[in-house]
């Protein structure tokens, strides 16, 4: 295992414990306003370690329940995103001829769509839902996973072992669940690691936005947002959501590259 996959996966391991465990160590409660302390910078005296925000709510904790949002939103829809696609693309793959070229076809019309506009939609008809945004963010990533896949199954179907399951009479969905997806599961696996932090930078965009995650709840786009207003007297309001969610990213796409590096290692001859 490379040092990049490492060091990447220990960071997020380690963000990803301090999110869960930060908030109850803290003596601060999430929702507690405290007017006496708008906009204290970060200290230890009291343990305002990420300092307060415009409503003097301790940033320390929100900022750990965003990220604990952040990363439940992108991980979900990502695995959403992997059930879709990879069902989607093995599909048209296996199956190919007219249903392969009339599937791609639905995708490629899915691309066209401006995605903005379709989560706008989505948020007027059923108003601000916290599950519209798994739907929105899935409804868009398992395109890529579906091209992916599809292209590796047109590969698979001409190996020799699925040609000797078609040979013994096993179905359609037998071999694409016991021979195709199974074969599939490298590259699967290393194309999630990248597709999460797409996702991490869709939600964040739309809590930015205002159009993801809502009051009380709140996630890193949402607090980068906030800080945006304070960013000339309150700089760290703006600064440490931004830093984590950068750091966050970077870890991934890292973490994502090395296993790319290393499928790729495994199946160069």
């Amino acid at each position: 295992m490379s040092r990049t996959i490492k060091v990447s996966g220990i960071t997020l391991l380690a963000i990803a414990l301090c999110a869960l465990v930060g908030p109850w160590l803290s003596p601060h409660e999430y929702l507690t306003t405290d007017f006496d302390r708008l906009l204290l910078p970060p200290r230890l005296a009291d343990l305002h370690i990420f300092g307060t925000d415009d409503l003097g709510r301790d940033l320390f904790v929100r900022t750990m329940m965003g990220v604990r949002i952040t990363l439940v939103v992108a991980i979900v829809a990502s695995l959403v995103s992997l059930v879709i696609g990879v069902a989607y693309g093995a599909i048209a793959g296996y199956v190919g001829g007219r249903v392969d070229a009339v599937m791609m076809r639905f995708v490629d019309t899915l691309y066209a769509l401006p995605f903005i506009f379709f989560v706008i939609l989505l948020m007027v008809a059923f108003e601000r839902n916290f599950l519209l945004i798994f739907v929105a963010i899935g409804a868009i990533n398992w395109l890529d996973m579906a091209r992916i896949v599809r292209g590796q199954t047109l590969s698979l179907r001409e190996r020799e072992f699925v040609e000797a399951a078609q040979l013994t009479g096993v179905s359609t969905a037998r071999i694409i669940l016991r021979h195709i997806a199974p074969n599939l599961a490298g590259i699967v696996v290393v194309y999630v690691t990248l597709t999460i932090p797409q996702a991490i930078l869709v939600e964040s965009f739309l809590s930015f936005l205002g159009l993801g995650v809502q009051e009380p709840q709140t996630s890193l786009g949402s607090l980068v947002n906030g800080g945006v207003a304070q960013m000339e007297g309150a700089s760290w309001t703006l600064l440490i959501p931004a830093a984590l969610l950068a750091v966050i990213l970077l870890c991934f796409n890292f973490l994502g590259d090395g296993l790319r590096d290393q499928l790729d290692a495994r199946q160069s001859p």
